[in-house]
C-alpha cells in the first residue's frame, strides 16, 4: 500500500447526519469531534505523516447564532482536552491551525496558540486544523504578505515564483490525497493552491460515519491510480 505522506480531509456531513437521525445539529458536531480523535490514531498507525482537516470555513460564520456559539464552545472544550492528552507526546503529534484564526474570540485564539506552541517540537504526525479558513482568502492573504515585502524592499518582483508564493501561504505542504465525506462532489474553497495536483476521493458517508476501513480503502484507491502532473 502506497501511503500518502499528506492527506487532506473535508469533514463534511455532521449536520446532515444529525438531521437524518432527527436530533439537534450540534449533536452531529459532537460525533464529528470524537471521530477526529480516532482519525489521529488511525493515521499515525498507518504511517501518514501529515493531515490537514477542513474543520470550519469562513462561510460557516454565517451559521445560526445558537449553533455557531455551540460550535465555538465545542472547539474550546475539545482543544483544551486535546492539549491535556498525554497521547500527543506519546504519539509525537504536532498540532497547527491555519486560516484567519484572528476572527475567533480571545479565549479560543489563546487555546489554539498554546496548543500549537506546546506541540511545536513533535514531528511523527503533523495535524493542521483549517479553521476560519478559505482557500481564496488564503491566496489573498499570501498576496498581501508578498506585496508588503516588495514595498519594504525585501523582495524583488522578478524573484516571485511558486516557491515564494507557497512560503507565504498559511501552509506550504501539498496533500497528495484529499478525501471529502458527506456525498458532495465539490472542493468548497479548500487548499486551492496546494491541491492543484492532489488526487480527490469523494465518499457518500457522513463524517461521523467514517471508519478506519474507509481510510484504508481510500489509500488503496490512491495507490492504484497512475499519478501524473498536467493532462
Amino acid at each position: 500500500m502506497n501511503v500518502p505522506n499528506h492527506i487532506g480531509i473535508i469533514l463534511d456531513g455532521n449536520r446532515r447526519l444529525a438531521k437524518k437521525l432527527m436530533v439537534k445539529p450540534w449533536k452531529g458536531h459532537e460525533w464529528g469531534a470524537k471521530k477526529v480523535e480516532k482519525l489521529l490514531a488511525w493515521a499515525s498507525n498507518i504511517g501518514v505523516k501529515e493531515l490537514t482537516l477542513y474543520s470550519l470555513s469562513i462561510e460557516n460564520f454565517n451559521r445560526p447564532k445558537l449553533e455557531f456559539e455551540y460550535l465555538m464552545n465545542l472547539f474550546k472544550k475539545e482543544f483544551k482536552r486535546i492539549s491535556d492528552d498525554p497521547r500527543l507526546f506519546k504519539d509525537d503529534i504536532r498540532v497547527n491551525f491555519i486560516g484567519r484564526t484572528w476572527m475567533f474570540d480571545d479565549e479560543l485564539q489563546k487555546i489554539l496558540t498554546e496548543l500549537s506552541e506546546k506541540t511545536k517540537n513533535n514531528s511523527k504526525l503533523i495535524v493542521n486544523f483549517a479553521m476560519a479558513y478559505g482557500g481564496r482568502q488564503e491566496v489573498i492573504d499570501a498576496t498581501q504578505r508578498i506585496a508588503k515585502q516588495v514595498k519594504e524592499g525585501k523582495l524583488e518582483i522578478n524573484k516571485i515564483n511558486e516557491a515564494i508564493f507557497s512560503e507565504n501561504l498559511d501552509q506550504a505542504s501539498e496533500p497528495e490525497l484529499i478525501i471529502r465525506t458527506g456525498g458532495e462532489k465539490r472542493t468548497s474553497n479548500f487548499l486551492n493552491f496546494q491541491s492543484a495536483y492532489s488526487e480527490w476521493i469523494f465518499l457518500d458517508k457522513y463524517w461521523p460515519e467514517f471508519e478506519k476501513e474507509d481510510l484504508i480503502l481510500a489509500i488503496n484507491e490512491f495507490s492504484n491510480r497512475k499519478i501524473r502532473r498536467g493532462l
